[in-house]
């Protein structure tokens, strides 16, 4: 059986393994696309996005407190009224009267004049998300070679998924979340990434674990308060075990109890500095807890920080992680044995991620030539822009990806957007793309040829009936668009 080319191997490393070609097309790895992708990984390669004002989630939190109250005094201050003219005849106007009024007769001119209403401030919120934006879209995604790490992070958002839709505090922290709690860690140990995120404050308010008070702690000696089981349930459906993880509704109960306690300080208090997550004590359902079997003593914030380390490391935990890899970058239908490989290297290694990477990689089923996936959206978008080395402003790529029915950072639930060809293949999602595409081939510049272009991005993936298509456009633009919309620019 003849071996592909190294030009198929670097096709599919952009298109499946990365964010697409830029504008060196597979040229840039062709001389050794596995090794390329490799050296990401060894080298933890996953860009920091930067801007003055993607600051610390503390940072954030405080400024968006002091833009809270800012907007409440603003509301509770009268609204002032211009006063109605007042005339010596109220049925004569001024001019009408021979403006020849007298010192002392009331003026037509109003005693008081209504204040122009303030300036709106910027929404605070949403001018942080943008800056975030910008950071990626313009920023990150053009960085790599490849861009193995920036998949990874946008896999591993959408695993431990928050919505921005869900309040102001998650808005302007999705960013920082990100860059906090899941980048750092996208190349290390899921013990390490799984703590981040159940203790960063974006994920605590997303999921509700601010109001989670343990039924018999201090804070509850009226009885009024209780559990909230949002996170526990989500971190073992969702983050670690999977819906078929073999846990019941009495884990969910105890390990919500495990985590009272977690919270986010949102003033200055002796908690810690406002904006920080804290563990309160007096929240904290006292007790030993039994998890899945095992028991935890009562050691404060240990209990739940040791009960989430058996979860990372639980059998359960490694093979839902590895059938969600396989299913993102290999197919809809995760081979078994590649999932029980990758599971097996999961535990073999304490759940070392860059481990997992390598053994996916080294699979032949990972390097099969046929393109079973469509991009998603957001994959769709990242690859346009770096083919076409467009950078449109941040709320162009906003509006865009919510057309195409994926608002960035914005699922509807905390089991993030849906990876599978049927969710992305519909005729009104492929009819939207092709507004994007327009729009994109519309704005590269003139010198572009459409046929260079999708010959050097697309490699050996090129069909001839792509070719030629794009060989009989009318226009330059119109190529580009063919080219955009192209079964071969479309999957990975």
């Amino acid at each position: 059986m003849t071996q592909p080319s190294n030009d198929v191997y670097a096709a599919i490393a952009l298109s499946r393994f990365g964010l697409g070609a830029d504008s060196n097309g597979i040229a840039a790895i062709g001389s050794d696309p596995r090794g390329a992708l490799r050296e990401e990984i060894t080298e933890r390669f996953a860009p920091v996005p930067v801007g003055v004002e993607l600051k610390p989630t503390s940072d954030l939190l405080v400024a968006l407190y002091d833009f809270q109250e800012q907007r409440k005094e603003l509301r509770a201050q009268p609204v002032a009224v211009a006063a109605p003219p007042v005339t010596a005849n109220p049925g004569l106007q001024p001019a009408m009267s021979g403006g020849d009024m007298k010192a002392g007769q009331p003026s037509a001119v109003p005693k008081t004049m209504a204040s122009p209403p303030p300036a709106a401030a910027p929404y605070l919120p949403q001018q942080v998300f943008l800056a975030e934006v910008d950071a990626r879209f313009n920023g990150t995604i053009h960085q790599p070679l490849i861009g193995f790490g920036e998949r990874l992070a946008m896999f591993w958002a959408n695993h431990f998924a928050v919505s921005t839709s869900s309040g102001e505090e998650v808005h302007i922290l999705a960013g920082a979340f990100e860059r906090e709690a899941i980048r750092p860690h996208v190349f290390g140990r899921f013990s390490d990434m799984l703590l981040a995120v159940e203790t960063h404050p974006a994920m605590l308010t997303f999921l509700d674990n601010r109001q989670s008070i343990g039924p018999d702690s201090k804070a509850n000696a009226k009885g009024k308060r209780g559990l909230n089981e949002n996170l526990a349930r989500e971190t073992l459906e969702l983050h670690t075990l999977g819906v078929d993880g073999g846990y019941t509704q009495a884990d969910v109960t105890t390990l919500a109890r495990i985590i009272t306690g977690w919270t986010v300080v949102r003033d200055q208090s002796p908690l810690g500095a406002s904006g920080t997550f804290a563990f309160n004590a007096n929240a904290h359902e006292p007790g030993d807890q039994t998890l899945l079997g095992l028991t935890y003593a009562d050691n404060g914030f240990g209990q739940g920080r040791e009960a989430l380390h058996d979860l990372s490391h639980h059998p359960a935990t490694a093979r839902h992680i590895a059938t969600k890899l396989v299913r993102h970058f290999v197919s809809d239908m995760p081979p078994p044995a590649l999932v029980q490989k990758l599971s097996a290297t999961f535990t073999k290694t304490d759940g070392d991620l860059s481990a997992v990477y390598l053994a996916l990689l080294g699979s032949d089923e990972a390097w099969d030539t046929k393109l079973v996936k469509i991009r998603s959206p957001l994959e769709f978008v990242i690859a346009l822009l770096r083919a076409s080395g467009e950078k449109p402003k941040p709320n162009v790529i906003v509006s865009a990806l919510a057309a195409m029915g994926q608002p960035f950072w914005a699922p509807s639930g905390p089991n993030g957007f849906p990876d599978t060809v049927d969710a992305w293949a519909s005729g009104q999602g492929l009819s939207t793309r092709m507004d994007v595409a327009n729009m994109i081939a519309n704005a590269v510049p003139s010198q572009v040829d459409p046929r260079r272009f999708v010959s050097d991005s697309l490699g050996p993936l090129l069909s001839e009936e792509t070719l030629q298509a794009v060989s009989r456009a009318e226009t330059r633009s119109q190529g580009l668009a063919i080219a955009y919309l192209s079964p071969e620019f479309q999957r990975r």
